[in-house]
């Protein structure tokens, strides 16, 4: 039951991507679908805060939060819909899971973390990875610079996750947190804001505020009651593959063969972290 729960959680997070393609064709901008998924998750963080009474933040930990919720909210919701609306729900996906090789290189820099062989591996894994999905990537993509800089943008904003969650979870609900970061991110993304969702599209951001942010955090959550973190991180990197399964499903889109080698590479340098990363 514990890998199920990791597994629906790995299912809705890839929903964002494929499904944010119908917001985008009802005529959202990605900036639009980012405001909405941040500020409907927030909502249902807040509730969910206000109902178990941990909405509450330690004085230390304010600014921080307040921070995160402009740059690891705003900024990696933002940049993760314009890397689908420029290079495509697959190559959006793929180019998340950069985000091992942002936090080994970034624990090293700024947590005085050992950057050993594994990790070292990891790095070059991803980089020769996103070098094949640059090369391998089909016409269906519509591969652009831009796609290639906003799914590497994503993929560090996902690694600020893992570094403020390793500062302040700890001490912090993670309940907390969401309840105030989420809408944080919103205001800084409501500039952005020109259209207001019409009829059916609400479904659509629905599903990408409830299921693939609100949800997915508790089905995660539930998994890791009785299963080490390390397995579970590794069952969650079906995330990429589930999401580039809904993208050819629904959009067609596909890669080349030296694209799906370097989404294979991406993967297992994942894969390398994770395992890496067991307590000895």
């Amino acid at each position: 039951m514990d890998y199920l729960f990791i597994l629906l959680a790995a299912a809705s997070w890839a929903l964002i991507g494929p499904v944010a393609k119908f917001a985008f064709r009802a005529g959202l901008g990605p900036l639009e679908v980012a405001f909405f998924r941040a500020l409907l998750g927030g909502a249902f963080f807040f509730l969910h805060a206000l109902l178990l009474r941990r909405l509450r933040l330690d004085r230390g930990a304010v600014v921080p939060v307040l921070l995160f919720g402009a740059v690891g909210v705003a900024g990696f919701y933002a940049s993760y819909q314009l890397a689908v609306a420029y290079g495509g729900a697959a190559l959006a996906s793929v180019l998340l899971y950069t985000a091992p090789a942002w936090v080994a290189v970034m624990g090293a820099l700024w947590l005085g973390e050992r950057l050993d062989a594994a990790k070292l591996a990891a790095v070059g894994l991803t980089l020769l990875g996103v070098v094949f999905l640059a090369l391998g990537s089909g016409d269906e993509l519509a591969l652009s610079l831009w796609g290639l800089v906003f799914g590497l943008l994503s993929g560090f904003g996902y690694a600020l996750y893992y570094l403020f969650g390793k500062l302040y979870f700890t001490r912090t609900p993670a309940e907390a947190v969401y309840a105030v970061a989420l809408p944080v991110g919103a205001l800084f993304l409501l500039p952005a804001v020109r259209t207001w969702p019409q009829g059916e599209v609400w479904g659509v951001l629905f599903v990408i505020g409830f299921v693939s942010t609100y949800l997915a955090y508790a089905f995660y959550a539930a998994g890791l009651v009785r299963l080490e973190a390390t397995r579970a991180s590794v069952v969650a990197t079906l995330e990429p593959v589930l999401a580039s399964l809904f993208a050819y499903l629904w959009w067609g889109e596909r890669f080349l063969p030296l694209g799906y080698l370097g989404a294979g590479l991406i993967l297992a340098a994942v894969v390398l972290v994770v395992l890496g990363s067991r307590p000895r």
